[in-house]
């Protein structure tokens, strides 16, 4: 069900000051597609301080928005998570401090609700506890790659880290399981990737000359008989890209189920892998902007160490 919201007004504080425009939008009207929210702002349904206003725009103190009647998508209720679960994901923070949560993801778990699931890791978070009320994602994971996922406590530290992601100084390593024996060494593969929509699936993402420069750095970790183990650095942040990129030159990742090799992907299941083989083993960042730099490492989920034990 829809439900159509009548028109307000809003006077923006120090929380959303230098906050982009279409940013704001996508937070306050949540349920409402981006596409609609762009229309509405093109159209001038949008207005601040009762003049037409650019997505692009920052919004300042005072500043007052005008949120024209849109239709929202009625919210489901989410429940709390369980003692267990709630226990699970507690465990898995890394680290903490006044700006960040480094969560150590479980494979399985989406970050965030979509994609037919009424709530994901971040929306559960918080539920938790009332001081996570205004968590934010700084970036996302898959819903089966395990690991480092960064989340911010404030809008200060939110646009820091998309400052550091815009200016690639933000650095994530993955560990991943490929096919085949690694030849060389280090390996850049730079190849452009573009978004596809298929027919009663995901989307996936294609390399196409067309698409989005897209770069991925792979150094050899470990050689075996029929696989190798790799360390991925993404200099950019396409969706899917890591997984992408190592299927293209071969090197298709173990158990991955879109972009796999099914031959390869049998033989790591006898093994007694069931789940993706990428994991978000490190992320790190230098001081700036008054933020303190952060290093954290998130330790190989077992049920990878045992399948790195039995390869050897």
């Amino acid at each position: 069900m829809r439900n159509l919201m009548s028109v307000q007004f809003i006077t923006i504080d120090q929380s959303s000051s230098g906050q982009r425009v279409d940013n704001f939008l996508f937070k306050k009207l949540k349920g409402v597609p981006k596409s609609r929210i762009y229309r509405a702002l093109r159209k001038g349904e949008v207005r601040v301080n009762k003049k037409r206003v650019k997505p692009t725009s920052r919004l300042n103190i005072d500043d007052i928005v005008r949120l024209p009647p849109l239709s929202v998508a009625s919210k489901q209720e989410i429940t709390p998570p369980g003692d267990k679960l709630t226990q699970t994901i507690l465990n898995s923070i890394i680290f903490e401090d006044d700006n960040c949560l480094v969560i150590n993801k479980p494979s399985g778990m989406p970050v965030h609700a979509g994609s037919g699931f009424n709530a994901g890791l971040i929306e559960l978070l918080r539920l938790i506890k009332a001081d996570f009320s205004d968590l934010e994602l700084v970036h996302r994971l898959d819903k089966a790659t395990s690991g480092c996922l960064l989340i911010a406590k404030n809008r200060d530290f939110l646009t820091h880290c998309h400052d550091l992601l815009v200016s690639r100084a933000m650095c994530k390593q993955y560990l991943a399981l490929v096919k085949g024996v690694w030849q060389g060494g280090v390996r850049e593969v730079s190849l452009p990737l573009s978004k596809r929509s298929t027919a009663g699936a995901d989307n996936v993402m294609v390399v196409d000359s067309d698409g989005k420069p897209s770069v991925t750095i792979f150094t050899p970790v470990q050689v075996f008989a029929k696989s190798s183990l790799v360390m991925a650095y993404p200099k950019t942040g396409r969706m899917h890209q890591i997984r992408v990129h190592s299927a293209a030159i071969g090197h298709n990742i173990a158990r991955d189920d879109k972009y796999g090799d099914d031959e390869f992907n049998i033989y790591i299941k006898e093994m007694g892998l069931n789940r993706l083989f990428l994991h978000a083993s490190k992320l790190s960042f230098d001081s700036s902007a008054g933020f303190k730099g952060l290093s954290v490492d998130a330790e190989l989920p077992d049920i990878l160490s045992i399948l790195i034990d039995k390869l050897n």
